[in-house]
């Protein structure tokens, strides 16, 4: 079939992107669902970090290649040996498809599945096929390439959804919600009012921060550059902000938590912003990092601060999740209240105005924009 998607086919343009236009809209031909694959219409579609830094190269990965990976839409039709999604479901997109037979997959961690990982370096669906073509393959990115009106998945990357709930919320569950929250209730294990800072204020870390709220952190402190973001993360709940770019920062967010707090979380991608978590982390307590810089990006730490204060630094991917089992969980909070993410939207947008919105992204000007699909 012939669908619309936006490809990537050289990372590094300049900016600004509306300008430049990395993103090239373009008719493609969707190959029909293998074995264990799904056909979605997808309808609506988030902007995420993780894209932008395949844009900007910070994040290298195959091309050409159709970006987006925080989906949600209709299943339109399964392949051979699907036979617990059907046409009509409505579904998230989850961004590893795990195998569920690797060492980390039986070892209840999907997240680090081996066959899964693989696939998205290599750009393709689990199967280890690439459905999409314009003149020769097109790449799959995290084996989902929402940034498209159609998309063929793994039956693995998809999570089935209640019918009412509106696509553009669900399409953040599948990473902000899912890398931000997780880290939160997975990876760290929160107890409940402990003392939480939250550093870099997008989509994932506000999750977190609402993820910790839900977990009655106290106090809750949020870290950014962007006086806006601040001011929605008090909103949210947070109990003192701070703007990193303060060179008393780290001084006022120990004064402010007497020596420290018990878990910080950094959010950002940014070497600098690890380290200013570390540095605010009270001694026994726990840093854990979700950001995604460079790959030839090093942070450093002193081996006897580690020890003699019996720090802990955890790395979080995917939230720690297991997404048939959290997706569910998290809307369920969200539709009781408990978990707002509808206030992450900062707005809806049309596949055409992509690039411009990856500006907008790129500059810290938003949260959370969601491509909606006609």
């Amino acid at each position: 079939m012939k669908t619309r998607a936006a490809i990537l086919s050289e990372m590094g343009r300049p900016r600004p992107y509306r300008d430049s236009r990395p993103l090239e809209l373009a008719e493609v031909t969707l190959d029909p669902p293998g074995p264990g694959e799904v056909l979605l219409r997808l309808r609506a579609a988030g902007l995420c970090h993780s894209d932008l830094s395949v844009i900007d190269g910070n994040r290298p990965r195959p091309l050409p290649m159709v970006l987006g990976h925080e989906g949600a839409g209709i299943v339109e039709a399964v392949g051979p040996d699907v036979a617990d999604l059907h046409p009509g479901d409505h579904v998230v997109t989850a961004f590893v498809a795990s195998c569920g037979h690797c060492q980390p997959c039986t070892r209840g961690r999907p997240a680090l599945c081996e066959p899964g990982l693989a696939a998205n370096v290599a750009g393709t669906l689990l199967s280890g096929q690439r459905r999409l073509q314009r003149g020769g393959p097109l790449h799959h990115h995290l084996g989902v390439s929402a940034f498209a009106e159609h998309a063929v998945v793994a039956r693995e990357s998809c999570v089935r959804i209640p019918e009412d709930l509106p696509f553009e919320q669900a399409a953040v569950f599948g990473c902000a919600v899912l890398t931000g929250v997780g880290a939160v209730v997975n990876t760290a294990a929160l107890p409940r009012g402990a003392s939480v800072a939250v550093l870099g204020l997008g989509g994932v870390g506000l999750a977190a921060l609402l993820g910790a709220r839900r977990l009655e952190a106290a106090p809750l402190v949020a870290i950014d550059l962007s006086a806006e973001k601040l001011a929605l993360a008090r909103a949210l709940g947070a109990t003192h902000t701070f703007n990193a770019a303060d060179p008393d920062c780290v001084a006022q967010v120990r004064e402010a938590t007497r020596g420290g707090v018990d878990f910080a979380f950094e959010m950002a991608g940014a070497v600098p912003a690890l380290e200013l978590a570390w540095n605010i982390t009270a001694r026994g307590g726990t840093t854990v990092t979700a950001g995604l810089p460079h790959p030839e990006r090093v942070f450093g730490l002193r081996p006897v601060v580690l020890v003699g204060e019996e720090r802990t630094l955890k790395g979080s991917y995917l939230g720690g999740a297991t997404p048939s089992r959290d997706i569910p969980r998290y809307i369920e909070w969200f539709r009781r209240g408990e978990l707002p993410i509808d206030r992450l939207l900062s707005e809806r947008i049309a596949l055409a105005d992509i690039n411009a919105a990856f500006d907008r992204l790129a500059d810290g000007q938003t949260v959370r924009q969601v491509i909606v699909f006609d």
